[in-house]
């Protein structure tokens, strides 16, 4: 051996013991010559040259080398340098060396100072890096033993990096202290918006209760119906006329145009129980001091219902009732859905039904499937089918400039009303039976009824709509458009009073579309 080498200073050198039975345990290394023994349980111990193996296997030796310590293999036992077998070897700082062909496995370290040195966190993680780069055991064995190798020095050895994570920790603890506390105010906004929405319902049941048929309104009625009637029979005769409107057609599609009206409400999904008024001692809903219904879940009030009217009619073959989807699922236009949906409230029919002209009861529908491309939806009838003819559908393709027919019932019970006269109107209301309800069951007792109809012609025609200038209005939505044959063309479905009057309606290829859909099995809708 170099004198030379022999004579350098003592250096300040340590073994990182990375498997085994010292495995996150560091020997500092102290003494020009050292030997190495191999325990059987896979300890190192090292001691001075020739003190003695205290019962191990001598396999290596350490002689001072130039500020490092050079190793050598000791009884023919393998010695491993960084992956690569050896017999002697100058280490130097990080060098990883494994004895014998399965270990254990240290790390060579030299530190600029006479004091034992500590581990940070960026060490242990070399430690664990250099062991995978060097041990020749299975991947998975080697990624295992690296990753408890790791957790346990953690554990075991505090450094500043250590410290410097616990503030980290601590630090992001307060990040998501105040982040929960961000996420409670925009919970907070949310049910703020949630009273708003309550709020706009209860205006526009407040909104709904004041175009609801009174006493005052039909005496306001009365006095206005002769005035109004004429004007209006004459402009619709006028029109028919000037248009050429197909008066067979009309007639023979008229048993076959339904009045719907419906009524649904919010249902509490966990309970069962209806949004219903707050009641007075007389049993009539309350209003708060702006003059809105207040609104709950509790009690036995009258239920919050909206109500509306709208068209259908029955097709051949079958008896299935075509309409609008937003008249099939009202709802869907309510601003109230998604917040009450938010609030575990869904919406529920409490009344479906549709009369026919020239019949007397009213009979119950349910929504078969509504089409999620087009505003077109496909009723039945609950129970018995009435035996009816229904309307036929088209084979001749459509095209501008063709004169189309529309039916319905546009403004509902209003004009019903109008026709029905002076007198059935005093009737009702000296009888008391100005009830939604109760209107439509006289109409139809007294055969009122009965669809208007109006003449315009095809201004446009494409996949997704037809625009004609057929008169209608609100409550005409779902009637049929047909051509001068009585043929069903389409599905009366908007009005659009700022194009000159132009309406639009859901073209016979959406329908049909929906009923090869229904006729298969296949869903459109959830609805």
């Amino acid at each position: 051996m170099d004198e030379r080498l022999q004579d350098a200073p003592e250096p300040v050198a340590t073994f990182d013991h990375l498997t085994g039975g010292d495995e996150g345990v560091q020997t500092t290394l102290h003494g020009e010559t050292l030997d190495v023994y191999l325990h059987a349980n896979k300890r190192i111990h090292i001691a001075p040259a020739r003190s003695g193996s205290q019962g191990g296997q001598e396999i290596a030796r350490l002689h001072l080398a130039g500020g490092s310590y050079e190793i050598e293999a000791r009884n023919d036992h393998p010695l491993w340098i960084n992956g690569k077998l050896v017999s002697s070897h100058v280490l130097r700082s990080a060098d990883v060396i494994e004895f014998g062909d399965k270990g254990p496995m240290s790390r060579f370290c030299l530190c600029g100072d006479e004091e034992k040195p500590r581990k940070v966190a960026s060490e242990i993680l070399s430690d664990a890096v250099a062991y995978l780069r060097a041990s020749r055991q299975p991947v998975l064995t080697r990624v295992c033993r690296a990753l408890v190798s790791v957790l346990k020095r953690f554990a075991g050895q505090t450094t500043v990096l250590f410290r410097v994570g616990v503030v980290a920790a601590i630090t992001s603890l307060g990040l998501l202290v105040y982040q929960q506390y961000q996420i409670n105010a925009m919970l907070q906004a949310d049910l703020a918006r949630e009273r708003a929405n309550i709020e706009k319902f209860s205006e526009s049941l407040a909104q709904a209760r004041e175009q609801a048929l009174t006493p005052q309104d039909l005496n306001t009625l009365r006095d206005q119906i002769d005035q109004t009637l004429t004007a209006n029979t004459g402009r619709l005769e006028a029109l028919e006329e000037s248009r050429k409107a197909s008066a067979r057609a009309i007639a023979a599609a008229t048993p076959f145009v339904m009045f719907l009206q419906g009524s649904y409400a919010f249902r509490e999904t966990e309970t069962g129980r209806f949004l219903r008024y707050v009641a007075g001692p007389d049993g009539q809903p309350l209003a708060d001091v702006r003059g809105k219904p207040r609104l709950t879940l509790e009690g036995d009030g009258p239920i919050a219902e909206k109500r509306y009217t709208g068209t259908g009619f029955v097709l051949a073959n079958g008896g299935r009732i075509v309409t609008n989807r937003h008249v099939a699922l009202p709802w869907e236009s309510d601003a109230n859905l998604t917040a009450f949906g938010g609030r575990g409230l869904q919406p529920e029919f409490t009344r479906f039904v549709a009369y026919m002209p020239g019949r007397v009861d009213a009979i119950p529908v349910e929504l078969v499937q509504a089409s999620d491309e087009a505003d077109v939806a496909v009723l039945a009838f609950k129970g018995a089918v009435p035996e009816v003819a229904g309307l036929e559908l088209s084979s001749v393709e459509l095209t501008p400039g063709d004169n189309v027919i529309v039916m319905g019932y546009p403004t509902g019970l209003r004009a019903m009303l109008a026709q029905a006269g002076k007198p059935f109107v005093m009737k009702i209301r000296e009888a008391g039976e100005t009830n939604f309800w109760k209107v439509a069951e006289r109409l139809a007792e007294n055969s009122f009824i009965q669809p208007l109809a109006s003449q315009g012609i095809v201004a446009k025609v494409t996949a997704a709509s037809i625009v004609y200038d057929a008169d209608t209005a609100k409550g005409g939505s779902g009637g049929p458009v047909m051509d001068s044959n009585g043929r069903v063309v389409g599905v009366n479905a908007a009005i659009l009073p700022e194009y000159g009057g132009s309406n639009i309606g859901v073209p016979l290829e959406k329908l049909q579309l929906l009923l090869d859909l229904i006729d298969t099995g296949e869903t459109a809708s959830a609805g």
